[in-house]
């Protein structure tokens, strides 16, 4: 069994982990918790009651009695912090989606990894079915890939970095570029804004954020023998994520996408943002330079909505 030290319960990942854990016969648990997010005392204390998870109140306190460190604060500018006692000590760690948010962090934690630090990540729809079963098949039956298309709900970097993370898991590149599209009128506070991606490998891709509602992650796929649709089924994400967690930690098969992989769709995102935000057309991830996404604006939101979902369980 894995043990699992977890650093806040913000978002509802770690409960839906451990259901589907508990469901599926993933021998991983929740062993520790420390909370330093939102979340009320009242809500640790019932998630740890009903799953025997201990509660300590520092990090340090919990990293050498767990196999793997588990960071789920919805602030991505804490993550780094957060994982250092883990990092300090050898411990492999987790970081929840979006691994970070800004420049800054992208070359510190890349940094971090280049030193041998054991950093896994991200996005669970990087680890559908869906995309894997697309990606097994033979080229010659599926056709080279040309153009991506990819839609998500809600808000533009929290799930956005989801359908960015599929589209460059499909494409098998890092981003070359990303440029603003344009965004639809509003209505009732939703809308939706277009991104234009240019992967390294020549392969092109858009993908859609619709903002203040939720929408599915819709994929489609043009190749060169025809093109291919499918929408992905969230019931089973987490599963394919956690399963390749365990074989990651446990069997060493390395079926995780690497640091450089999965900040490179947070460089996608940040350029988007700069492109949208000033103007300037397309925008090369190699001029990237201090560009962020505020995490502590995203936490002050997203506390506001606190729906006390880890009250008796």
């Amino acid at each position: 069994m894995i043990k699992i030290g977890l650093v806040d319960i913000d978002v509802s990942h770690p409960l839906t982990f451990t259901k589907k854990m508990l469901k599926n016969g993933i021998p991983m648990k929740y062993a520790y918790v420390c909370n330093k997010g939102f979340r009320g005392k009242d809500q640790v204390e019932s998630f740890a009651k009903k799953y025997d998870i201990q509660i300590v109140d520092e990090i340090k306190d919990m990293v050498e009695h767990v196999d793997v460190g588990f960071i789920q604060s919805c602030n991505w500018e804490k993550h780094i912090p957060y994982a250092m006692p883990f990092i300090e000590k050898g411990v492999p760690v987790f970081l929840d989606k979006p691994m970070v948010g800004s420049m800054e962090d992208i070359r510190k934690i890349r940094q971090l990894a280049a030193s041998g630090a054991k950093i896994l990540g991200s996005s669970s729809v990087r680890y559908a079915y869906e995309i894997r079963d697309f990606l097994a098949k033979p080229l010659e039956e599926r056709g080279e890939i040309l153009n991506i298309f990819g839609t998500s709900g809600v808000d533009e970097f929290n799930y956005g970095i989801h359908v960015v993370e599929a589209l460059s898991a499909i494409a098998g590149a890092k981003g070359k570029s990303c440029k603003f599209a344009g965004r639809s009128k509003k209505v009732d506070n939703m809308e939706c804004e277009t991104f234009f991606i240019t992967f390294e490998n020549g392969i092109t891709a858009t993908y859609n954020t619709f903002l203040n509602h939720w929408h599915p992650f819709d994929i489609t796929i043009m190749t060169t023998k025809g093109t291919y649709h499918f929408e992905i089924n969230v019931d089973n994400i987490y599963i394919s994520l956690l399963k390749n967690l365990y074989e990651e930690l446990a069997n060493h098969k390395n079926t995780i996408a690497d640091v450089e992989a999965i900040t490179d769709s947070c460089m996608i995102m940040l350029a988007g943002k700069k492109s949208r935000d000033t103007g300037c057309g397309e925008v090369f991830l190699r001029d990237l330079n201090d560009e962020r996404f505020d995490g502590y604006a995203f936490e002050e939101e997203y506390a506001a909505h606190d729906n006390k979902m880890y009250l008796n369980l």
